[in-house]
């Protein structure tokens, strides 16, 4: 059983890899065409209106609460994670969302990304932003200032070196270490928990994820 878990792991890096190596191609391609692009004013003013229109149409005007996120509630697995039972949204919108949870584990959420290719981030991050990362499949590490300042820099380390992953204080949540993903969450007890290990390998670009291989980078950085 062993051999299979390493064997799933390690098609799982060389994936992680393939996606990572196509975002630093597409960066390229998308530079050269943003110079070919400035001798094509009046095609971009188009698009600019097409996008424009877009956006107002992705947006809805239901009110602000759970309901724009997703109902449900949380039911705990024998393994300590718990998974959202319900719908979760996944409409980009400009209104606020309020969700139901801290940190949310997903629901219609900000047209912009947070990156997420190993990014530590030192403040709070919006969540509308953040969730969009947690569709792209990444684990989002949050941690409140109750947690010891070892496991904090621990868990950066950790991250800084993991694809599709991101890390950011957060003083609402309920305890003081917590990894999430899209639909699922979990608390840890700190940096050398095993089951921090254990939710990386399930939920990094896992079986969750509802657009496995979107970009984590070229988004927002702080």
């Amino acid at each position: 059983m062993g051999s299979a878990e390493n064997s799933t792991s390690a098609a799982r890096k060389a994936r992680i890899e393939e996606i990572r190596q196509a975002d630093r191609t597409r960066e390229r391609r998308n530079r050269v065409v943003t110079v070919a692009a400035a001798a094509v004013v009046v095609a971009g003013l188009v698009a600019g209106t097409v996008f424009v229109v877009q956006s107002r149409s992705d947006d809805t005007s239901a009110p602000t609460d759970a309901k724009a996120s997703g109902n449900g509630k949380f039911v705990t697995g024998s393994d300590g994670v718990r998974t959202w039972k319900g719908t979760l949204g996944r409409t980009h919108v400009t209104r606020t969302v309020t969700y139901p949870t801290e940190p949310p584990v997903g629901g219609d959420h900000a047209q912009a990304w947070m990156n997420c290719d190993g990014d530590v981030y030192a403040k709070a991050l919006n969540d509308m932003n953040a969730v969009h990362s947690l569709e792209h499949g990444a684990v989002w590490v949050t941690y409140s200032s109750k947690a010891p300042t070892a496991d904090v820099e621990a868990l950066a380390a950790r991250v800084g070196k993991t694809p599709y992953t991101f890390m950011s204080p957060y003083e609402g949540q309920p305890d003081p270490i917590m990894l999430t993903a899209w639909g699922h969450q979990r608390t840890v007890t700190g940096a050398s928990d095993p089951d921090v290990d254990t939710f990386l390998e399930t939920f990094v670009q896992g079986e969750q994820t509802p657009e496995p291989g979107a970009a984590c980078t070229g988004g927002l950085s702080q």
